[in-house]
């Protein structure tokens, strides 16, 4: 199988993109690994496919995979680069909009900086406790943001063991059976804070995480008071805006900015 692909990344996010307006690409679990194995094929945290909107929802839709050959709902990160990609691939103009697993996102431009809705985030729980494997008992938050995320307040993000303490949380029977994204972060200031995750589906860290982002903002802005709009500092050294409207717990008009970069394009025979 020969295929043409783009690769992109949001904030160090990376993803392949592919253009299946026309159907005609029928890929395996096999073939999405591949794909993003950083040996033996281009190398990204997940694949996005664009597709025909199968309703009149939205302008497109996409069909999406982690890095494993799993789905997932959303991506705030892939969600802005998949927002450009259809500008680059259709020629459309002005704000499009397509169809995820989570619903309907409508994303908007200027120059390389892209700002996408997120549906309502749900299924928010504060101050649960695990108990982790060295015995002691560990505050955890949780958010839907489109995928379920955790949320970990930690002193120095730079000194959390991201992959040992992520996979545990990740795999923890508090979040059974699918488990959970993890997020580490750290306060920095007044609506300013640093976040480091351990990403479900990739199964270790990524530079970034639009969810997660999200989820850190909106915990955030309840555990410790914040006002939208949020800034996240990620580990690629890029920096998020969460905007969000917040009353009695619940969140609406929900919005994450930041960059969306095309990588290079090239061709792969699978």
């Amino acid at each position: 199988m020969r295929l043409e692909f783009t690769k992109m990344n949001g904030a160090g996010n990376d993803f392949i993109l592919l253009d299946n307006r026309d159907l005609s690409l029928a890929l395996t679990r096999d073939h999405i690994v591949r794909l993003c194995s950083r040996q033996l094929g281009v190398g990204a945290d997940g694949v996005m496919l664009l597709v025909p909107c199968p309703d009149e929802s939205a302008d497109w839709a996409w069909q999406f995979y982690n890095s494993d050959g799993s789905t997932a709902d959303m991506c705030g990160n892939g969600a802005r680069c998949f927002a450009r990609f259809i500008q680059k691939t259709t020629g459309s103009r002005g704000s499009v909009t397509f169809l995820t697993g989570a619903g309907v996102i409508t994303a908007s431009f200027i120059g390389s900086q892209v700002t996408i809705n997120l549906t309502p985030p749900h299924n928010v729980r504060l101050g649960d406790i695990l108990t982790t494997s060295t015995g002691s008992g560990l505050e955890v938050h949780s958010i839907n943001t489109g995928v379920p995320h955790a949320v970990v307040f930690v002193p120095d993000a730079d000194k959390t063991n991201v992959l040992e303490e992520g996979a545990e949380i990740r795999n923890h029977a508090h979040f059974a059976p699918r488990g959970t994204n993890v997020n580490f972060v750290q306060v920095l200031g007044s609506s300013r804070i640093r976040v480091r995750t351990f990403e479900r589906g990739v199964e270790g860290e990524t530079l970034a995480c639009g969810t997660g982002v999200t989820a850190a903002a909106l915990i955030a802005s309840m555990v410790h008071g914040f006002k939208s709009p949020v800034t996240v500092c990620v580990q690629s050294g890029d920096q998020l805006h969460v905007d969000f409207a917040a009353s009695n717990g619940s969140f609406n008009g929900v919005k994450l900015a930041g960059p969306a970069d095309f990588t290079f394009s090239g061709v792969i025979e699978l």
